[in-house]
């Protein structure tokens, strides 16, 4: 029999001051300092010289906010239904709205972004509104889910938040570092959520890990690490100016598998964070 133990919310506090650090050393960077700011366009520049923002992804940007939302939202009541986890609902549901007005009053009220000789748009655009709501869609499913299932809804739902944060790259509306931090706000307030259920008087269940969700975890490492090693080769060959490529196209392939691996990092992350949560 798996023993049983009382929940505790440290480790998802602990996590939520780590989204947080995380998301300032990134807006510091990318959009306070020049270098950061340089390498940050340069992507954007790449995604605009290969011109690929198509019908397809900005049908799938005006798709976000409406259809992917109402998606979301009805795949999470039967979920809820099903398990009877309405309280679990109303804290996930809590937290991706939280963690859209977060987005917005970051963007348009409390950063900027100053003008340090950075050719390219002057707006603040960190972070992203569209990544936002399309990882607190994700983020909904995933709280309500089992256990057992959770795995399979972080690998969706990381897939899916992902294509939305390079569709918006594609599509020439945001800088990369815009996306990941939109996925970072996404994170800390699910980390939140996670500690508010641990409150709820549940007990956590020591079980050993069902191999499907072994499978996932390979599954989101895998892709991952692939993907980190691809930023490592893109970020070396930028900066040594290597086979004579042009640097605008290899930050861009450097910037989308870097939203990859941070998006699969996020989720390899929540599956272990909240494998015992019930």
């Amino acid at each position: 029999m798996p023993s049983i133990s009382r929940l505790t919310p440290t480790r998802y506090i602990g996590a939520a001051l780590l989204c947080v650090v995380a998301f300032v050393a990134l807006y510091l960077f990318f959009v306070r300092d020049v270098a950061g700011q340089a390498i940050d366009q340069l992507a954007f520049n790449g995604a605009e010289d290969g011109s690929t923002g198509t019908t397809v992804t900005r049908q799938l940007l005006d798709l976000i906010p409406s259809v992917m939302v109402a998606i979301g939202a009805i795949v999470s009541l039967i979920i809820a239904t099903v398990r009877r986890a309405w309280f679990p609902l109303v804290v996930a549901v809590s937290a991706a709205m939280a963690a859209v007005v977060t987005t917005q009053l970051l963007k348009n009220v409390i950063l900027t972004r100053p003008e340090l000789g950075v050719d390219g748009y002057v707006p603040n655009s960190f972070p992203s509104g569209h990544t936002t709501v399309a990882a607190a869609s994700a983020l909904v499913v995933f709280l309500v889910a089992s256990p057992h299932t959770r795995w399979l809804a972080g690998t969706i739902g990381a897939a899916f938040a992902v294509a939305a944060g390079v569709s918006t790259l594609v599509s020439l509306w945001h800088r990369p570092s815009d996306v990941i931090a939109a996925l970072l706000v996404v994170a800390f307030w699910g980390c939140v959520a996670g500690a508010v259920l641990t409150r709820s008087g549940g007990r956590q269940r020591t079980a050993r890990t069902p191999t499907p969700a072994r499978v996932g975890l390979k599954l989101q490492t895998g892709i991952a690490v692939l993907a980190g090693i691809v930023t490592a080769v893109a970020a070396g060959i930028g900066a040594t100016g290597a086979f004579g490529i042009s640097d605008a196209p290899v930050a861009y392939l450097g910037a989308v598998t870097a939203i990859v691996a941070v998006g699969f990092v996020l989720a390899i992350t929540a599956t272990r964070l909240f494998d015992r949560l019930p």
